[in-house]
């Protein structure tokens, strides 16, 4: 384990996200989004192999034949906490490690709206924090949660697979339960979650319409769910949301989403003039304009609707983007790159707004 307690202690040195190894390639880093070379040689299979099992927690070696792709933490000493995802290409083990930084940051440390603090006074509902693989998804959920923690007196119960970051209780009490290690699976952990007295459940990913309708009831029997999806746009969530289940559910489920859907987040880590990334977030909130929208199935609106509630702390991707450019945090080129609709942002940014949302909400 020496080459690989040398390699992570280089990666956080060098401020690295992500670890990758593959065989008969030298171990790459990722720096402020970008690949770059470890410097260290390439590793052969049998040690790629060797690496893997050494990885591997007990209670997974505990298991017989391993499945072909597993998650799993490592604390690597004197070095961190890592995220490590191990699969198969070509029937060779290929590896990537995540950095989980031990100090949890807060709203201001990532750079995040202020508003979003509000949302940690939230009595009930759902908050879905989204974006792509690598968005920072799980940073911003762990910063919410901190936010309870040093504000609230809640019981908070988080699945996670696998725990990522390490909280301490302060005001909450706290339990993290890993997949795998203290319960066999998120559908067994779920399905008695709700007797375990909670004020706040931390789902680490909604994957499924298990996980959802667990979320659903919990939100309408008054507690508050956190968890993240995979999606790029506030609406896109929805939509994401209601293909979990068969056609003749989804006009019930977006009534219950009007209802119990508190917040949407989405989020791109863009590079910054400075060096590392700033966050462009797109934030719904359930406004009574949105609630509406919900109930009558008019998602094609919702964009519309988000970049008018500007005044409720709703925002959309372009005004975010927009915001950063303005005050020099990114160039107008990354900006350009990210936005969702890079003609209109490029107009906003010669002074041409042309309210298009009031127009289509009115």
């Amino acid at each position: 384990m020496s080459i690989i307690h040398d390699l992570l202690a280089k990666a956080v040195s060098l401020n690295a996200s992500d670890v990758h190894l593959k065989c008969r390639q030298a171990p790459y880093f990722r720096v402020n989004g970008d690949l770059v070379g470890s410097g260290f040689p390439a590793m052969s299979e049998d040690e790629l192999r060797c690496v893997a099992v050494d990885l591997l927690p007990e209670h997974m070696r505990k298991k017989g034949d391993a499945p072909p792709e597993m998650d799993f933490s490592h604390d690597e000493p004197g070095v961190g906490r890592f995220r490590v995802n191990v699969f198969l290409s070509r029937h060779i083990p290929t590896i990537a490690m995540r950095f989980v930084k031990r100090k949890i940051p807060s709203f201001e440390d990532l750079h995040l709206p202020k508003s979003l603090e509000k949302l940690a006074n939230v009595n009930s509902g759902i908050i879905a924090v989204c974006g792509a693989t690598s968005s920072g998804k799980s940073t911003t959920l762990a910063a919410l949660v901190n936010c309870m923690n040093m504000t609230s007196c809640l019981r908070i119960i988080s699945i996670e697979d696998p725990v990522e970051y390490m909280f301490e209780d302060k005001k909450c009490v706290i339990t993290q339960r890993e997949v795998g290690l203290d319960t066999p699976s998120f559908h067994s952990a779920l399905k008695h979650v709700l007797r375990q007295d909670p004020d706040v459940i931390m789902i680490g990913e909604m994957r499924d319409d298990t996980s959802l309708r667990v979320a659903m009831s919990a939100a309408e029997t008054g507690h508050v769910v956190l968890s993240t999806l995979h999606a790029n746009t506030c609406p896109q969530v929805i939509s994401r949301i209601l293909d979990f289940f068969p056609m003749e559910e989804r006009n019930q489920m977006l009534m219950s989403l009007a209802n119990n859907m508190a917040a949407v987040i989405c989020q791109r880590l863009i590079p910054a003039i400075q060096g590392g990334v700033m966050p462009a977030l797109e934030i719904m909130l359930n406004t009574p304009t949105i609630q509406k929208l919900l109930q009558k199935n008019d998602l094609g609106v919702l964009a519309a609707a988000i970049e008018t509630g500007t005044e409720d702390g709703m925002q959309t991707f372009n005004q975010s983007i927009y915001g950063l450019i303005k005050s020099g945090a990114i160039t107008e080129k990354d900006g350009l790159a990210y936005a969702t609709n890079p003609e209109s942002l490029r107009m906003n940014l010669q002074g041409i707004f042309l309210d298009e949302g009031r127009r289509i909400i009115g």
